[in-house]
C-alpha cells in the first residue's frame, strides 16, 4: 500500500562537530604511527580509523572523536592496501567488534550503500570507501523501521579536487577444494546393502560373484563403479580473474570518480557440455560527479551498472553425486565392445546425435532414462543473466546567509535490477547394455534404448524477475558552535523508499520522519536524541504511525581537570542509550490485522453421488488493535587510548527485547476458536511474544612503530545470549516449554545407545518411531510414560542462528620497510548443530557413505559409532537427538596476504607513481573437533581455498 504522505520535519544535525578546532582535538591524535622521518607509516598502516577521521552516521558524517551510540567503521579503501579482497564485507567480524554475520545476533541488518537500500555483493570493494555498522538503537533510529535490526552504511569511492589519478588492479588466481563427501564404491555399497536387507529379514540382493565383478574393475561398463568426484569428471582446480580501473580527479568546483571493473570464474566440471559453458563472468561501473553550482547549490551525481552472465548445464550434478548409486548404471557404452553381428545396436550408434567422441553412446537404465551425466553431455545448456542499474542524485543547499550553520539537503534514487535464464533444452536418449561372456571377452550382445534423441534448437527464456526501488530523503540541518564550546546540532529530516519485486502484488516501503538534536560541550559532554515516526501499511489504518524515541549520552573523562596529568589515558570515554524503535520486519506480510475467508480448492463429499462439495474457510479472526513490535534497549559502553595511543580499545553491553511479535496464540482464546479438521480458525494475531538479547561486544588495537617497522594487532569479540522471554504455549510438560530457552534452541531426544539385543528392547520403554530392532537407537523416556514419542523431546543446546554465541577475530598487520604482512583468523565457540544430511542420515535406496562402515552389527556392537542399516523407513533412528549432535567450535585462519610497494627511486619520475604486487590465500586452515563435518559440502559445489597473485599500480 503506497504511503498516503510524505511529510518533510526539520531535524539538526552532528555535521558541525565534524568542524571543530583541531587544538581541542589534540589529545586524540595517534602519535605512535605518525609518519616517521621517511614518510612511510600513518595511522592507515593500521585497520584502527584515526580520532579525527569522519565517519558515515545516519544521515551525516562526524569525526571519530565524537561519535555517539554504538558505531564503528573500517576505511576500506585504505585496507585494500594490504588486504585485496572479493566481497565487500569479507572478514568483517575480524575488523568491527559486535558483527558476526549478523548485528549483535538479530539478523535481517539493513544495507544501505549511499543511502539507499542495495545488495552488499553488487559493490564491489574496489568501489568502497568506508563501511560503517550502526549497533544500538540511537545509533539507528533515524532510519525507521526496517533498521531495527542494525544497519550497514557503505560509502563509495568519490573524486577529490587535484590533478587526476588512475589506478589500476589486477588479480588472477586458483580455487582449489577442501574436501569432496566420501562415498562407498559399488562392491562396499552393496555388500553392505545385503547386510541391510538380512537385518530386514529379507535374502540377498547381490550375489558373491556380481560383488566381486565391481570389485575387480576389469569391465566398469558392465560392472560400473562411479566416482562421481574422479578426476575424468572433476578438475583439481579453477580459475579466477579479475582486473579494476580507477579514474579519479578534478578541481575545487567539480570532482569526478569512475570504476570499471570485470571479473571471471571457471568451474571444477571438466567434461560435456560443462567445458564451454561453465563460466561465470561480470562487468561493472561506477561513476559519480560533485559539482559547487554556486555559492549555495552543490550536486551530485552517481549511476552504477553490473551486467553478470553465468553459463552452465541442465544438470544437477552435485545433487546427484550424492544420491546416485556407483552401480546403477555406467555413464558410457563403448562402442567398440559391440559385437560384430549386432546390426540393430550399430543402428543406434550411427542414427544417435550424441556420440561422444565418437566412441561412447550415453548410457542409463529404465530408472536413470535421465541422469546428470548425459544431461552434461547432451541435455543443452543454460545462461543465468542478471543487470543491475543504480541511479542517485542529491542537492545541497548552504543557507548561512538566512542562518549561520543551516543547511538543506535531499537525495533521490532509482535502482533496478532484473535477471532471466536462456536455455537449450535436448531429449536423448540412453541405452543399456546386455552383455555376454561366451568368447571369454566382454561384448554388448545387444542394446536396449529408452527415449529419442531431439535437438530443437529453440532457445527457452524462463525465470524472469525484476526488482525496482525507489528512495527519497531530505533533511534540514543545523550545526553551530558558541564561545568555542557550546556546541549544537540538529536535524529533521523525511525519510522513504520503497521496493517492488515481480510477483509479488505489495511493495515493501518504509517511510519514515525524523528528528535529531545534539549537544557537546568543550569535548567533554555530550547528548543526543534521536526519533523516529516511522509509517506502515502492514498495521491497521490506526496503528500505522509510531514514535521512536532514543537518547544517548557520553562523558570524556579525559578531559577532565583530574585527569589531565595521567600517563595512562589520553583518552577515555564513558557513555549510555537507550531508546524504542517501532518496527514492522517481524511482520511477515500485509492484512494480518483482518479476518477472512478463503475458497478451500480441497473437496468434500456432497449427498449427490459425483458431486464435491467446495468450502469457504476462515483461517484467522480480526485484530484492528495491532500494534509495532518494539525494540526496547539499553547499552552502556566505554571507548579510550591508552600510552600516547599504543592501545585503543572500545567495549559495549547491550540489553534488548523484541516486544510484541505477532502470533496466533491459542492458550489465550477458547479451544473452539479453531480446530483441524475440518479446517478452521478465528485465532486473531497479537502482539504477545517477547524476545530477548543480552551480550558484550569489544575490540582492542594495539600499533607501534619502530625504527623501519609498524606492527599492528586487532582483536575483536562478542558473546550474546538470547531467550524466548514470553511464549503462547501450552505444554504438557515444562521441559519442553520454550519460554527462557534461546531462541536458537535445537530439540531432539537424549539417546542411551543402541538396543543390544530383543531383551533389551523388550525392557524399554516403546518406540512410537516405528518397530525397532537390535542395532537402532534407543532415548530416554524423559516424562516416564512408557512411550518414546515427541514428548520426551529436551533442549539440546544451541543452534547459532545469530552467530555462534561467542566470536572472536583477530587481526595483524606487520611492516618492513616496504614489505607487508596481513593476516586474518576468526573464532566461533558455543553452538550445536545436526549431522543430519544425506551424507549421515541413510536408509533404503539411500547411496551410502563412508559414516556407514561404522554401523552396528552383532560383531561390533560395543564399538559401533552409527546405527544398524535397513532398506525400509528408518524412521526411528533419522531424526532430532543427541546421537548426531556436535559442537561447531572452531578457528580458522581466513586469510594471509604478503605486499610489496616498490620504492620511489626505483619508479623514478615516470608515469607510475606507484607499484605494488602481492600474494595471498583464503580459507587457509581450519582447527576444529568436527572440521571434516564442517568443511564438507553435500549436494553442492565443494567449498574451496583461494590463491591469489595480484599487480597494483598508481599512474
Amino acid at each position: 500500500m503506497k504511503y498516503k504522505k510524505l511529510k518533510i520535519a526539520l531535524c539538526l544535525s552532528m555535521v558541525g562537530l565534524s568542524t571543530l578546532d583541531a587544538s581541542a582535538s589534540r589529545s586524540f591524535q595517534y602519535k605512535n604511527i605518525a609518519p616517521d622521518a621517511n614518510n612511510r607509516f600513518t595511522v592507515q598502516d593500521s585497520v584502527h580509523m584515526d580520532s579525527t577521521e569522519l565517519i558515515q552516521v545516519a544521515f551525516r558524517k562526524v569525526k571519530k572523536q565524537n561519535v555517539m551510540g554504538e558505531i564503528q567503521a573500517v576505511n576500506l579503501a585504505q585496507l585494500m592496501k594490504k588486504n585485496y579482497t572479493t566481497y565487500s564485507l569479507e572478514n568483517l567480524n575480524a575488523l568491527i567488534s559486535g558483527f558476526n554475520g549478523d548485528i549483535w545476533g538479530a539478523s535481517g541488518y539493513l544495507l544501505l550503500v549511499d543511502g539507499f537500500p542495495r545488495d552488499a555483493d553488487n559493490v564491489m570493494p574496489t568501489e568502497i570507501e568506508q563501511i560503517s555498522v550502526l549497533k544500538d538503537a540511537n545509533a539507528i533510529a533515524l532510519y525507521g523501521s526496517r533498521a531495527a535490526k542494525g544497519v550497514i552504511y557503505i560509502t563509495t569511492k568519490r573524486g577529490k579536487s587535484g590533478g587526476q589519478s588512475i589506478n589500476i588492479r589486477a588479480n588472477a588466481g586458483i580455487n582449489t577444494p577442501i574436501s569432496y563427501p566420501k562415498y562407498l564404491g559399488s562392491a562396499e555399497y552393496m555388500t553392505l546393502y545385503n547386510e541391510a536387507r538380512r537385518n530386514d529379514g529379507l535374502p540377498n540382493l547381490y550375489s558373491a560373484e556380481t560383488i566381486y565383478q565391481h570389485s575387480a574393475g576389469k569391465n566398469p561398463y558392465r560392472y560400473p563403479n562411479v566416482d562421481y568426484y574422479a578426476s575424468d569428471f572433476i578438475k583439481k582446480s579453477y580459475n579466477r580473474y579479475d582486473a579494476t580501473a580507477e579514474v579519479s580527479g578534478g578541481n575545487e568546483r567539480t570532482q569526478y570518480y569512475t570504476n570499471f571493473g570485470f571479473w571471471s570464474a571457471g568451474s571444477l566440471l571438466n567434461f560435456g557440455e560443462a567445458v564451454d559453458n561453465n563460466t561465470s563472468n561480470r562487468f561493472n561501473m561506477r561513476g559519480n560527479i560533485d559539482v559547487q553550482l554556486n555559492k549555495i547549490i552543490s550536486l551530485n551525481v552517481d549511476a552504477a551498472a553490473s551486467f553478470y552472465s553465468s553459463k552452465g548445464v541442465n544438470a544437477d550434478y552435485w545433487g546427484a553425486a550424492a544420491t546416485v548409486r556407483p552401480h546403477r548404471f555406467s555413464p558410457l557404452i563403448p562402442i567398440s565392445m559391440i559385437e560384430e553381428s549386432d546390426q540393430n545396436s550399430m543402428i543406434f550408434v550411427n542414427n544417435s546425435n550424441f556420440l561422444v567422441d565418437g566412441k561412447y553412446l550415453l548410457g542409463g537404465s529404465q530408472l536413470d532414462q535421465t541422469n546428470a551425466f548425459a544431461n552434461i553431455y547432451a541435455g543443452g545448456s543454460n545462461r543465468h543473466m542478471n543487470r543491475q542499474f543504480q541511479f542517485n542524485t542529491g542537492l545541497n543547499f548552504d543557507l548561512n546567509s538566512v542562518l549561520e550553520g543551516l543547511t538543506f539537503k535531499t537525495a533521490m534514487a532509482i535502482d533496478y535490477q532484473n535477471q532471466y535464464n536462456q536455455s537449450y533444452n535436448n531429449s536423448y536418449a540412453v541405452y543399456q547394455a546386455s552383455w555376454n561372456n561366451y568368447a571369454g571377452n566382454d561384448l554388448i550382445s545387444s542394446l536396449t534404448k529408452y527415449g529419442d534423441d531431439r535437438i530443437s534448437g529453440i532457445q527457452n527464456i524462463g525465470s524472469s524477475a525484476y526488482r525496482q526501488t525507489l528512495g527519497f530523503n531530505a533533511q534540514l540541518n543545523y550545526a553551530h558552535t558558541f564561545n568555542e564550546q557550546h556546541h549544537v546540532s540538529a536535524i529533521l529530516l523525511a525519510n522513504a523508499f520503497q521496493i517492488g519485486k515481480s510477483a509479488e502484488y505489495h511493495k515493501h516501503s518504509n517511510a519514515n520522519l525524523g528528528l535529531q538534536l545534539g549537544y557537546q560541550f568543550a569535548n567533554k559532554y555530550y547528548v543526543d536524541f534521536s526519533a523516529a515516526m516511522p509509517h506502515s501499511a502492514k498495521l491497521p489504518e490506526a496503528k500505522r504511525k509510531a514514535f521512536s524515541p532514543t537518547l544517548s549520552m557520553a562523558w570524556r573523562l579525559s578531559e577532565e581537570a583530574f585527569m589531565k596529568d595521567n600517563s595512562v589515558f589520553n583518552n577515555l570515554k564513558v557513555k549510555a542509550s537507550a531508546g524504542i524503535i517501532n518496527t514492522d520486519l517481524d511482520i511477515e506480510d500485509f492484512y494480518l490485522y483482518q479476518g477472512y475467508y478463503t475458497f478451500n480448492n480441497a473437496a468434500w463429499n456432497g449427498w449427490r453421488d459425483g458431486d464435491n462439495v467446495h468450502t469457504f474457510d476462515r483461517f484467522r479472526g480480526e485484530n484492528l488493535d495491532m500494534r509495532y513490535p518494539q525494540r526496547r534497549e539499553v547499552t552502556l559502553g566505554v571507548e579510550g587510548a591508552m600510552y600516547n595511543n599504543l592501545v585503543t580499545f572500545n567495549a559495549s553491553y547491550f540489553y534488548n527485547q523484541m516486544h510484541g511479535l505477532l502470533v496466533q496464540p491459542s492458550t489465550m482464546y477458547p479451544m473452539y476458536f479453531m480446530s483441524y479438521w475440518p479446517v478452521y480458525s478465528d485465532l486473531p494475531f497479537v502482539n504477545f511474544n517477547v524476545d530477548e538479547r543480552q551480550g558484550l561486544d569489544f575490540g582492542v588495537n594495539i600499533n607501534k612503530t619502530f625504527n623501519n617497522s609498524f606492527l599492528s594487532l586487532g582483536v575483536t569479540g562478542l558473546y550474546f545470549d538470547t531467550k524466548a522471554l514470553k511464549r503462547d504455549e501450552l505444554y504438557e510438560n515444562s521441559y519442553q516449554n520454550r519460554t527462557n530457552k534461546p531462541l536458537d534452541a535445537i530439540w531432539g531426544l537424549q539417546n542411551e545407545g543402541f538396543y543390544q539385543d530383543q531383551a533389551d528392547i523388550n525392557q524399554s520403554p516403546t518406540s512410537s518411531f516405528g518397530e525397532v530392532k537390535p542395532g537402532d537407537i534407543k532415548y530416554k523416556d524423559q516424562n516416564g510414560d512408557g512411550i518414546i514419542d515427541t514428548r520426551d523431546e529436551v533442549y539440546l543446546g544451541k543452534a547459532g542462528w545469530g552467530g555462534s554465541p561467542f566470536s572472536l577475530g583477530f587481526n595483524l598487520t606487520a611492516k618492513w620497510k616496504n614489505v607487508t604482512f596481513f593476516a586474518i583468523a576468526t573464532a566461533r565457540y558455543g553452538a550445536y548443530a545436526m549431522k543430519n544430511s544425506s551424507y549421515f542420515w541413510m536408509d533404503g535406496e539411500d547411496k551410502y557413505s563412508i559414516i556407514a562402515r561404522n554401523r552396528w552389527t552383532e560383531e561390533n556392537k560395543e564399538t559401533a559409532t552409527y546405527p544398524r542399516l535397513t532398506t525400509g523407513v528408518s524412521d526411528n533412528n533419522l531424526r532430532n537427538s543427541d546421537f548426531w549432535l556436535y559442537k561447531t567450535n572452531r578457528l580458522d585462519f581466513s586469510k594471509v596476504q604478503i605486499s610489496y610497494d616498490f620504492p620511489a627511486s626505483v619508479l623514478g619520475k615516470g608515469i607510475i607513481k606507484e607499484l605494488g604486487i602481492y600474494t595471498n590465500g583464503f580459507n587457509l586452515m581450519t582447527f576444529a573437533k568436527e572440521k571434516e563435518t564442517m568443511q564438507l559440502t553435500v549436494g553442492a559445489a565443494p567449498q574451496t581455498r583461494f590463491f591469489n597473485f595480484g599487480v597494483k599500480a598508481l599512474f
